[in-house]
C-alpha cells in the first residue's frame, strides 16, 4: 500500500474537510472526539464548523437509534420541527414533520417518493438552514458510477508533482518509492459528495432522484449508508465522525429496490391541499394577494385531475404565480392572462392543447 497520509491537507478542488492518518494525529486533538484507530482515517471538522452546532443538539436518548440521532435544540416534537421548518418558509404537513422528527431523533435516512415539483429537494435544503448545517448535494443520473459519487484522484496534479520532481533531479530507488507513495496523498485525493457529506461536521447530504441512477450505483449507495465509511485502498477507511442526515428523493420513474428502503423512512409526499397551497403562495410571493392566490391554487388543483401528462407541482404553480404578478395580475385571474402564462405552468404541448381545448381555465 503506498505511504501514509501526511497531515492534514486542505483539497482545494473538492473544498472537503481533510481526513489524516492515525500517525500524522498528535496525542491529543481537541476537535477529533473519537478514538483512533489503526487503519481507520478520522473525520477532522475544524471548531469553526463545529461552532456552527449551537443550533444542533447532540445524539438524543439512548438505543442503537439514539446513538446516532440528530436533532435541533429545543425541537421535542414533531409540532416544533413543522414550526421550524414554517421559519424558513416551508410548510409542512403532519405526516412529513413526524417522517423528518423521526429521522434526526433515530438517525436514518429520510426516504421522500412523490410528483416532481412538490417539495422533496427543498425539504432538504430547509433542513438544511434549520440545522445550521452545510447541504451536500448528489445530483443521480444514469450511468452515475463511484467516482463521480465518492472520490477520484486528481490525475492532473499527481502529474505535475511527477514533473516537478523530475526538475529536482530525484533519482535512486528510495527517492522513488518516496516519490510513488506522495502520489496517493491526501491532497491529491478529489472529493466527491458522499465523501464530503462524510468528513463534514455537520452536514446535510441530498441524494436527488435516485430513480435516475443504475441499479449498480443503488447497491454502491447502500453500502455507504449501511455504517457511513468508505474504503480507500491507498488511505485507509474513513468513517464519519458524526453521520450526516441524509434525505433521499425519489420520482418514481422506477421501482427503488426494497433494500434501500429498509435501511430509511419512507414518505410518499403529496401535492399539497388548497389551504396549504394558498398559503405557500402567500409565503413565498408577498405581493400576491389572498383573492389571487385562492384563483391559482384552485386553478392548479383542477388541472391536476385532468389527465394531463404531468400535473403541476407546487413548483409551477409558485412560476406561474410569479409570471401573472409580472404581467400585472393583482385580485382576478384573467382566463386570457392565465392561457398566455401557461408556459410556466405545463410543460407538455399536449397538455397545454388539453387544457385550453377543454376550457379548464375558464373556471378560474
Amino acid at each position: 500500500m503506498p505511504g501514509a497520509v501526511s497531515g492534514a491537507v486542505p483539497d482545494v478542488e473538492s473544498g472537503a474537510v481533510p481526513a489524516v492518518a492515525p500517525d500524522a494525529v498528535p496525542d491529543t486533538v481537541p476537535d477529533v472526539e473519537s478514538a483512533v484507530v489503526p487503519g481507520v482515517v478520522p473525520a477532522v471538522v475544524p471548531e469553526a464548523v463545529s461552532a456552527v452546532g449551537s443550533a444542533v443538539g447532540s445524539a438524543v436518548g439512548s438505543g442503537e437509534g439514539a446513538d446516532r440521532g440528530r436533532g435541533v435544540s429545543g425541537v421535542s416534537s414533531p409540532a416544533a420541527l413543522a414550526a421550524l421548518l414554517d421559519a424558513h418558509a416551508y410548510l409542512a404537513g403532519e405526516g412529513l414533520a413526524t417522517a423528518c422528527f423521526l429521522a434526526l431523533k433515530m438517525g436514518r435516512p429520510l426516504f421522500l417518493e412523490g410528483e416532481a415539483g412538490v417539495g422533496k429537494t427543498e425539504l432538504a435544503k430547509t433542513l438544511a438552514a434549520v440545522l445550521g448545517a452545510p447541504l451536500i448535494r448528489l445530483q443521480c443520473y444514469e450511468g452515475l458510477d463511484a467516482a463521480q459519487a465518492l472520490y477520484d484522484w486528481d490525475f492532473a496534479r499527481q502529474l505535475l508533482h511527477l514533473k516537478a520532481a523530475e526538475a529536482t533531479g530525484a533519482t535512486g530507488a528510495a527517492e522513488a518509492a518516496r516519490l510513488e507513495g506522495e502520489l496517493y496523498d491526501r491532497r491529491f485525493l478529489i472529493a466527491r459528495p458522499l465523501l464530503r457529506a462524510l468528513e463534514t461536521r455537520p452536514a446535510v447530504l441530498l441524494v436527488d432522484e435516485i430513480d435516475r441512477a443504475d441499479d449498480e450505483f443503488e447497491a454502491f449507495l447502500l453500502e455507504v449508508l449501511s455504517d457511513f465509511s468508505i474504503s480507500i485502498p491507498e488511505l485507509g477507511t474513513v468513517r464519519a465522525a458524526e453521520p450526516p442526515v441524509v434525505v433521499v428523493t425519489s420520482n418514481r420513474t422506477r421501482d427503488v429496490h426494497d433494500a434501500l428502503k429498509r435501511r430509511c423512512l419512507y414518505h410518499w409526499l403529496e401535492h399539497p391541499p388548497f389551504e396549504r397551497e394558498v398559503a405557500i403562495l402567500l409565503r413565498r410571493l408577498p405581493a400576491c394577494s389572498e383573492a389571487l392566490a385562492a384563483q391559482v391554487a384552485a386553478a392548479a388543483g383542477r388541472l391536476r385531475s385532468a389527465g394531463l401528462v404531468k400535473p403541476p407541482g407546487v413548483a409551477e404553480t409558485l412560476d406561474w404565480a410569479g409570471a401573472l404578478l409580472t404581467l400585472g395580475a393583482r385580485d382576478h385571474l384573467d382566463p386570457g392572462l392565465a392561457a398566455a402564462t401557461l408556459g410556466a405552468l405545463l410543460k407538455y404541448r399536449e397538455d397545454q392543447q388539453t387544457v385550453l381545448a377543454n376550457g379548464l381555465l375558464r373556471h378560474a
